[in-house]
């Protein structure tokens, strides 16, 4: 029978880090913020940032200023702020131990030559190891006034100032947020004005090429960063695809979405990560929207050694939809951690999440702490949280806290958690009906979770998710011996 963890794991003891050395450039930020934090005691994460700062492409060291105030912010935030260990709430059920005693190496610069074409028919923009490497292509199918691209390319200045608003005016994120930042080579800018309908939906491919083989030291570090704004009634639909490079490399991609949304306006947010098995990946996702606007988020989550999504969405005004679906699937030795917030301070909000898992490796685990906060003047609220686990394995373990705080009176909530392994009525429902159990499992392990990606709007996307899930499924719907 699958076993569910809920006690604390002891803490690890990570060895003393190496950093590959490199030729000094000007500081950014990091010796003038250090003088104001006298008694930081972290050096891992001071000589982690200097090092990324001395990767930084000679260019960017004269940023524009949205991207230098993000690094300054960056900067301030990360002194303060220690390695996460499981001492802290946040990372009680989760090892980066393996990152910190690596060989940390910032990808410097883009790829040279870059033979990967992507086979989607949408506008679409390639960002390999953290930098935008080349123009949109169909760019054609974008409206007017529509901006893809990096910062450094942008040169319409009413659209850099409504930009530098919101660059590095986030949430209070954690650690690896503050690192992104700091590393982050560039800032690509995905704008829609006022009133605009994106028809196509834009396809972002995130590569990472820079890697070790397994059992090196060496973990190269890419920091893409991405923010996207929608002014009030404009709607588009963004895809994040996450591709590992050739084989099960060690890496290390640490990536930022922005999403701002004005009133009344939309959009549609598909994220499919299938990275390699020996990767660190570690995704923020914020949310900000306006009144009467509407934000969906469907995810896809199979790669990664260790898989982490926070995602932080706050409701600026009443009238506001928020709809999250995620699927993780641990198949192998591997970590998925979804932390989600989501706070609702208006009237008449609207929020539906729903969280599923899929763990079939006795070393495998799922993560998943939900919180969803309903403020005092957020009466008449809509809101429900559910997540469903799966457990194929007797050593799986799942840990999940779903929280709902409700300080509003008038309001309708809802939230609920299950974990189990396959029901034996179900499995006998297609036994009494001439289905063999290998069958029967298979069937019921799919349909799991195609409840979440069959919700993905794209034909061509949908069926390449099905028949990734498909492979990774089927060694491990065999029958029990």
């Amino acid at each position: 029978m699958a076993t569910l963890a809920f006690t604390h794991s002891h803490i690890y003891r990570p060895k003393i880090p190496h950093f590959s050395t490199t030729k000094p450039k000007p500081r950014i930020s990091i010796q003038s913020s250090l003088t104001l934090q006298p008694n930081f005691s972290d050096p891992f994460v001071l000589q982690l940032a200097e090092t990324l700062e001395d990767s930084l492409p000679s260019s960017s060291l004269a940023a524009p200023l949205p991207l230098q105030k993000l690094r300054d912010t960056s900067s301030e935030t990360l002194l303060s702020t220690p390695w996460p260990s499981r001492k802290d709430e946040p990372f009680r059920y989760i090892d980066t131990s393996f990152i910190k005693q690596s060989q940390i190496e910032p990808v410097p610069n883009p790829p040279k030559s870059l033979t990967f074409s992507t086979d989607t028919q949408f506008p679409n923009l390639i960002i390999a190891d953290g930098f935008a490497v080349n123009s949109v292509s169909n760019s054609s199918e974008l409206p007017n006034g529509v901006f893809v691209g990096s910062l450094l390319e942008l040169s319409e200045e009413s659209i850099a100032k409504r930009v530098g608003e919101f660059a590095g005016n986030g949430p209070e994120g954690d650690l690896f947020w503050s690192i992104n930042g700091i590393g982050a080579p560039d800032l690509t800018v995905v704008y829609v004005p006022s009133g605009c309908r994106v028809e196509s939906p834009i396809h972002l491919t995130y590569l990472s090429i820079e890697g070790s083989e397994k059992g090196s030291e060496k973990m190269p570090i890419s920091n893409p960063r991405v923010l996207v704004l929608v002014e009030n009634g404009g709607e588009v639909e963004i895809i994040e695809e996450f591709l590992g490079g050739d084989g099960n490399k060690c890496y290390w991609a640490n990536a930022v979405l922005d999403v701002v949304i004005g009133e009344g306006g939309k959009v549609k947010h598909s994220y499919v990560q299938t990275q390699s098995l020996n990767a660190a990946h570690i995704k923020w996702t914020s949310v900000r929207q306006e009144s009467a606007s509407t934000y969906e988020l469907i995810e896809i989550s199979t790669g990664g050694k260790l898989s982490r999504h926070n995602v932080n969405v706050k409701q600026l005004g009443p009238e506001t939809v928020t709809e999250l679906s995620t699927l993780h699937l641990s198949v192998g030795d591997q970590t998925q951690d979804l932390h989600s917030s989501l706070v609702l301070d208006h009237p008449r909000g609207y929020s539906r999440q729903l969280h599923k898992c899929i763990v079939s490796h006795p070393k495998g685990q799922a993560i998943f702490d939900g919180n969803v906060k309903v403020n005092r003047y957020a009466q008449q609220t809509d809101a429900g949280q559910l997540t469903r686990s799966l457990l194929l394995e007797p050593r799986a373990s799942v840990n999940v806290k779903p929280n709902l705080q409700i300080i509003a009176d008038d309001v309708k909530c809802s939230h609920g958690a299950a974990i189990s392994d396959l029901e034996e009525g179900q499995l006998f429902y297609f036994q009494a009906r001439g289905i063999d159990l290998k069958t029967a499992r298979k069937a019921l392990v799919f349909s799991f979770g195609a409840e979440v990606f069959q919700k993905i709007p794209y034909p061509s996307i949908q069926k390449k998710v099905e028949n990734h899930i498909k492979g990774l499924l089927d060694p491990t719907t065999k029958e029990s011996s």
